[in-house]
């Protein structure tokens, strides 16, 4: 779905987030924003790298026995 957003419709939708929200709240919005999606990732990452050792495991236990 926002691969087919392009930069002429990022553009516009930075332009009217700057009118809503004006020029002194976007860097925080900015932030927010970051900083969330950093904590996704962590979160997405450790979610996985739990699944691949409990799968590791499995594939142990199976081998040794």
């Amino acid at each position: 779905m926002l691969q087919n957003i392009g930069v002429p419709g990022l553009i516009l939708i930075l332009v009217i987030a700057l009118i809503i929200f004006g020029p002194s709240k976007l860097p925080e919005i900015g932030r927010a924003f970051g900083s969330t999606l950093k904590e996704f990732k962590k979160s997405t990452r450790d979610l996985v790298s739990e699944e691949e050792e409990e799968t590791d495991s499995k594939k142990e236990k199976k081998h040794l026995a």
